[in-house]
């Protein structure tokens, strides 16, 4: 994605003493400080690092000779392969967060067998890469000394255990507490949003129902508390534990408005195709590098770019169509598409620190080319959208659009305003392309057979 890269500092890495990430003539660099010598030549050297790079658990990189940002505490500079598209937890379907737990498990397991530890278990550390899960942060490993508490266990609750037994057991939309929690769901909070039958789960009841109680006990004392010591045994137990209550956490894709809107449509068979050849001709005649989907539903038609090997971000709103989407990736093998949930009445914000330590949805763009199917009445009818700013926002979003236009008179426009009075009179085709002219060019129109929808092909107005 075409991200700006300005050399200096990535917002989010600034927490951690071991090192930092930064962008300098246009490649991402992370310094390894010297406070972090003893773990990281550990990691490279014990054959942790190899294992996990080879069993594509874990980002590669390379050592290289360049001069740190901050050359008085560097001890080592890599270059670490670079992820091409950032997501966040809270944009993540349910088995996609789950997939990202069981990976950072499996990860601490492979850790202790090479005499380390995790010591952060962040969900930000996981990215999905070429469809699969894939630890990013080569700098949260440290030597594993017997006895010792695990640091990331916490962690590790809150920011996979609780927002998933939240999903499954209470409603798969408290997900999105990840974007007021940054550090994870806490733990009390989780212990009284989930039902009571979640308390005869051994893992859930020991892992976060008791887990809330000892952190609130220990608050209210407020003295230090030694912690007991965790034998290897122990530590192994735990994981396994937790590893078994996420593979039990299930959630089912369904009752949700746009799960099933294939099979609730007005297109025939006909229009259908016609559509997909349609998206896939103007797909050839703009050779994008890359696609985002916006309003993507379960990715028929984000295939359409993937197919052709294109790297495509498949957005929705709805989590179950996200889901259907992300378990069809995992189904088939996919490695171009990514599915990924966003609201873009209320996109994912810049959050945390200045508001800059999670990107918000539009640092991460523009694309190359969206595509905008069946989606401009949505904006424009269910949400109050003039053309304006729906053009505005594309213009700003990709350098080339494919979107539809469906009329007033279609029948899945007339279900929007069947329980509403219509006040939209400048829907019309005339006002949609008048106010799209001002910010693309109008390239290619094309009916769809067998109905009253047109797809465009657009370009962004140099000046835009």
């Amino acid at each position: 994605m075409k991200v700006p890269r300005t050399d200096g500092l990535v917002p989010s890495s600034f927490r951690d003493p071991s090192g930092f990430v930064f962008w300098q003539d246009g490649s991402i660099y992370r310094q390894i400080n010297t406070i972090y010598k003893e773990d990281y030549d550990r990691l490279m050297d014990s054959g942790l690092y190899k294992a996990l790079v080879e069993t594509g658990l874990m980002v590669s990189h390379e050592e290289v000779a360049y001069q740190g940002a901050r050359p008085a505490s560097a001890y080592k500079l890599i270059k670490p392969e670079p992820v091409p598209f950032i997501s966040h937890p809270y944009e993540w379907s349910f088995s996609q967060l789950k997939d990202a737990a069981l990976t950072t498990l499996s990860i601490q397991k492979k850790a202790l067998e090479f005499g380390m530890s995790l010591k952060d278990c962040s969900a930000y550390n996981i990215q999905f890469v070429k469809g699969k899960p894939l630890f990013i942060d080569t700098l949260s490993f440290e030597k594993y000394n017997e006895g010792s508490p695990w640091v990331a266990y916490r962690q590790f609750c809150q920011h996979s255990l609780a927002p998933l037994a939240l999903m499954s057991c209470r409603d798969v939309r408290l997900g999105q507490l990840f974007r007021s929690h940054l550090d994870g769901i806490p733990l009390d909070l989780a212990s009284k949003l989930l039902p009571w039958r979640t308390r005869f789960s051994f893992s859930l009841l020991s892992h976060i129902h008791l887990h809330a109680r000892t952190q609130t006990h220990y608050a209210e004392k407020r003295t230090a508390t030694r912690r007991p010591k965790l034998s290897r045994l122990g530590f192994i137990g735990i994981i396994n534990s937790l590893e078994s209550g996420v593979k039990r956490l299930k959630w089912n894709p369904g009752g949700t408005e746009w799960g099933d809107y294939y099979q609730d449509t007005n297109y025939s068979a006909e229009a259908f195709q016609h559509k997909k050849q349609i998206v896939a001709e103007f797909l050839e005649a703009i050779h994008p590098n890359n696609v985002w989907d916006l309003g993507a539903n379960t990715g028929i038609f984000s295939r359409i770019a993937s197919d052709k090997g294109i790297p495509t971000i498949s957005f929705d709103i709805d989590p179950a169509a996200v889901e259907k989407n992300y378990l069809e990736c995992r189904r088939r093998g996919e490695t171009n598409i990514l599915p990924l949930l966003n609201d873009l009445t209320n996109p994912s914000p810049g959050i945390g620190w200045q508001n800059k330590e999670r990107m918000s949805f539009a640092e991460r763009g523009p694309a190359d080319a969206v595509l905008s199917l069946a989606l401009i009445h949505h904006l424009a009818i269910s949400n109050n959208t003039p053309f304006a700013k729906i053009a505005d926002f594309f213009a700003s979003t990709c350098d080339s659009l494919i979107v539809e236009f469906v009329p007033k008179s279609d029948s899945q426009v007339q279900r929007l305003l069947a329980t509403r009075e219509d006040i939209f009179v400048d829907y019309t085709q005339q006002a949609f392309e008048s106010e799209f002219a001002k910010r693309f060019v109008l390239e290619r129109s094309q009916p769809i057979a067998g109905s009253q929808r047109i797809l465009y092909l657009m370009r962004r107005r140099e000046s835009t």
